[in-house]
C-alpha cells in the first residue's frame, strides 16, 4: 500500500490554495459556454508526492459523503455507466442537473444518458475501426502486467466524433470530458507506479478537489491489483478557471491555513479493479476546514 510518512512527519501542503490564487491574482478574464463570466489560466499543474498524505484538500471538508461521492462516481465510470440510473447504482446522484430531457434533447439523446462520448463509454465502449468496443482500462491494466516497462499506459475519455460540434455534426454527449486523460507511469525495477491526470478544463473551487479524490483513489486501486508501490500522482490542468459567482467563496478559501493531508487505505486487494466501492477506502487521520457549499453553473 501506499506509504505515508507517520502524521508528525508530514507537511501541510498549499499547492491547491496556491492555484486559486494565482487565477484570481492572474487570470483571464473569459465568458464561457454557460454565460457567467469566468477567471482562468492557461497551464497549471500539481504534484503531490503520496508519502506526504492523500490529495483530499482541507481548506473545505471534502469527507464523508462528498468523499465516497467522488469515489461512486469515479468507480462506476470504471464500468462503464453512462446514464443517470447506473450512477446512482452506484451512489452517485448529482448528474441529474445535466441530464434532463430539455439538455438530452439537444444532442439527440434520451433523458437521462450522458451520451456514447462520456466518461464511462470512452473508457469501456470505444469506438473502433473494426467495429468491436474497446475496454481502455482493462486493456492497459493487461497491459501494465505484461510489458510494464513501456510508456504507452495511456487511458483517453476522448472520441471526437462525439465531441466536436458544429452545423451538420451534432455532439453525442451531454457535457463533453473535462477530465479522465490518465498516464500510468511504472517503474518494474523498483515497483513503483505514479499517476500523471491531465484535465482539459476544471472548475477549481468545486470539481477539481473530487477529481483529485478520484484519480488518487484510482492509483491506489491500481498499486492492489499490480503489487507496485503507488509513489506521486501529477494533475496537469488545460484551462483552470473560477466562476464569477465563485469569487467570495474562494476569498474565504484563501484565507483559511491549509492543513496536513490525511491518509487513504485502501481495505481489500482485488485483481478486478471493477468491483472495488466507495466502503472499500478508509479516510483517516484528516483534519479541516469547514464545509462549503459553492455553486456552479450548469
Amino acid at each position: 500500500m501506499a506509504e505515508y510518512l507517520p502524521l508528525e512527519q508530514r507537511q501541510p501542503d498549499s499547492q491547491y490554495q496556491d492555484l486559486l490564487r494565482r487565477i484570481m491574482t492572474e487570470g483571464e478574464e473569459v465568458t464561457p459556454i454557460h454565460g457567467e463570466k469566468a477567471k482562468m489560466v492557461l497551464g497549471a499543474q500539481l504534484r503531490y508526492k503520496m508519502e506526504n498524505g492523500f490529495p483530499a484538500i482541507t481548506e473545505r471538508n471534502v469527507s464523508n459523503n462528498l468523499f465516497n461521492g467522488a469515489l461512486a462516481e469515479h468507480i462506476a465510470f470504471l464500468n462503464g455507466a453512462r446514464t443517470q440510473a447506473e450512477l446512482e447504482a452506484f451512489g452517485c446522484k448529482w448528474w441529474d442537473r445535466w441530464v434532463t430531457k430539455e439538455k438530452c434533447e439537444i444532442f439527440g439523446l434520451e433523458e437521462g444518458d450522458l451520451g456514447p462520448g462520456s466518461y464511462g463509454a470512452a473508457w469501456t465502449q470505444f469506438p473502433t475501426a473494426e467495429g468491436e468496443p474497446f475496454n481502455q482500462i482493462e486493456h492497459v491494466i493487461q497491459q501494465i502486467k505484461e510489458r510494464p516497462y513501456l510508456r504507452t499506459h495511456v487511458i483517453s475519455p476522448w472520441i471526437p466524433q462525439y465531441t466536436i460540434q458544429h452545423e451538420g455534426l451534432t455532439r453525442k454527449v451531454v457535457v463533453a470530458p473535462c477530465h479522465g486523460f490518465i498516464h500510468v507511469v511504472t517503474n518494474p525495477e523498483k515497483k513503483e507506479l505514479s499517476v500523471h491526470h491531465f484535465q482539459r478544463s476544471g472548475d477549481v473551487p468545486v470539481g477539481v478537489p473530487f477529481n483529485m479524490i478520484q484519480y488518487a483513489g484510482f492509483g491506489l486501486m491500481l498499486e492492489k491489483i499490480l503489487g507496485y508501490k503507488f509513489k506521486e500522482i501529477v494533475y496537469t490542468f488545460s484551462d483552470a478557471h473560477i466562476y464569477e459567482s465563485q469569487y467570495g467563496h474562494v476569498e474565504e478559501l484563501l484565507s483559511r491555513e491549509p492543513m496536513k493531508l490525511g491518509v487513504v487505505a485502501l481495505k481489500k486487494t482485488l485483481d478486478d479493479i471493477t468491483q472495488y466501492r466507495p466502503s472499500d477506502f478508509e479516510l483517516s487521520e484528516y483534519e479541516s476546514h469547514p464545509g462549503m457549499r459553492i455553486p456552479t453553473p450548469v
